[in-house]
Parts: C-alpha cells; sequence; structure tokens
C-alpha cells in the first residue's frame, strides 16, 4: 500500500525530559542551603563573639563563689585608748561572718555613746560589752564578785598596770617616814578592771584629774569589805602577781 505522504509521529517521553531537567538543576536540598548555615556565613565574627561571651560568663559564674552570710557589728574606727569616753565617730558599722560574734557583742551605736572604755581597742577590733567600765567588767568573775575603785598613792605607778593583770593590794597605814608600821595585805591576787594611766582627759564620771591613780579591780565580798575605804586609812600601794594559785 503505498504511503499517504504524511509525516511520522513523535514518541512523547516526559520521562526522559524530566531526567534532563533534574540532572541540570541538582535535587532541591542541595540548592538550597539551610537557614542557620547561611546565616552562620554571613555573621561568622559574630557567632564566634557570642560563643565566647557565653563560655566568659559560664567561667565566671563557676569561680565566683556565693556570697556569704553576715551579721551586723561595731568596730573601732581607730586605735582608741583604755578610759576614752566614747562617742559616735569612734565606731563603725561592719558586717562580719556569724562565727566571728561572741555573746555580749555590741551591735547598737547608740549604746555606746558616753560609754568608757576598760581596755585600749585597735582600729577595726570588734566591740564588747566586757570592754566597758560597767556591769561587764564583771563577766566570767565568781558569783557575788564587785567591781572595787580604789586609789593608789603613787599615781605614777599605775603606768605599769593594764586590765586583766592581777595585784596584791597593800595598805600602809604609819603616820609618817620616822614612825614606821607593818603593812597589810587587803586582798590577794585580785584582776585589774579598769586603770586611769592612758585616760588622757576626764572619765565617764569623773572630772580631768580626778581620776588620777585610780583603778579598779574584781573582789570577792570579803576582799570588797576590807578594800572598802581602805585609803583613808593610809596609803594604798600593790604588787604584781602571777596567777590566783600563787
Amino acid at each position: 500500500m503505498p504511503a499517504l505522504g504524511l509525516p511520522p509521529v513523535r514518541t512523547f517521553r516526559p520521562a526522559a525530559r524530566a531526567r534532563r531537567g533534574t540532572s541540570a538543576s541538582g535535587p532541591p536540598e542541595r540548592r538550597r542551603p539551610s537557614r542557620l548555615r547561611g546565616w552562620l556565613n554571613r555573621n561568622r565574627r559574630l557567632a564566634v563573639a557570642l560563643l565566647l561571651c557565653a563560655a566568659a560568663g559560664v567561667t565566671v559564674h563557676q569561680l565566683t563563689p556565693a556570697p556569704a552570710h553576715t551579721s551586723p557589728a561595731l568596730a573601732a574606727a581607730r586605735d582608741i585608748p583604755a578610759g576614752a569616753t566614747l562617742g559616735g565617730s569612734d565606731v563603725a558599722a561592719v558586717n562580719v561572718p556569724p562565727h566571728m560574734l561572741s555573746t555580749g557583742t555590741l551591735t547598737n551605736a547608740a549604746q555606746l555613746s558616753g560609754k568608757q572604755l576598760a581596755a585600749p581597742l585597735r582600729k577595726g577590733q570588734l566591740l564588747s560589752d566586757t570592754q566597758l567600765v560597767g556591769p561587764g567588767l564583771l563577766i566570767g568573775s565568781p558569783p557575788g564578785s564587785a567591781a572595787v575603785p580604789l586609789r593608789m598613792a603613787d599615781p605614777s605607778s599605775i603606768q605599769l598596770v593594764s586590765p586583766g593583770m592581777l595585784i596584791d593590794v597593800v595598805l600602809t597605814s604609819g603616820p609618817g617616814l620616822d614612825q614606821q608600821s607593818p603593812s597589810k595585805v587587803l586582798a590577794k591576787a585580785v584582776p585589774v578592771l579598769w586603770t586611769s594611766a592612758r585616760e588622757g582627759q576626764g572619765g565617764q564620771w569623773l572630772a580631768a584629774g580626778d581620776s588620777d591613780g585610780l583603778m579598779v579591780v574584781a573582789a570577792t565580798p570579803a576582799q570588797a569589805s576590807a578594800l572598802a575605804g581602805a585609803s583613808t586609812q593610809g596609803k594604798l600601794f600593790f604588787v604584781l602577781v602571777g596567777s590566783k594559785g600563787r
């Protein structure tokens, strides 16, 4: 049969066309980089800086100790001599670890105004009631002890004594140098609570000069009876001793 002269029909091959398009463009996941990777590529220096800051923050947090618990207290704002009358400028409020506080540690500055020191204080030393002239001086003394003031015949001898030392109190009742009389020991190994040696000015109760040669000792009831008014019976002297076991 003769040919009709029609052109041949082409066969449509979609799979082949799809393969050609795919091979030219590549898979979708390769054509589009991830957003995070793209941001890192564009902001590499910023990313490095953020990582360094985070590492530094973690390091500081690990090395910084937790804040310690503290308690309020009062400390000497300067070196203060024994016998000085305390004022507002003599003390400073501080915060210290609780284990540094003892019973009687003072925390209220208003309670110190006008009080007199029984012992010298170094700058920064904490204040307690046992460092003040008054009832606190007898803390730790045997029950019934009394604080007895004594005026020594030789005021300059007070310079040799400081609070805490032990002394024997001696009475000499002779009428003069030409007529000697035996000395009498009124009290043995009594602790000194306060002296006027470093006062420098009038104390809390006495005018300037009236405290010359004055000291306060802790005495038992029997010793207190013997010491009371002893300075009117003669001249008082003291002897330094080593311990109460003497």
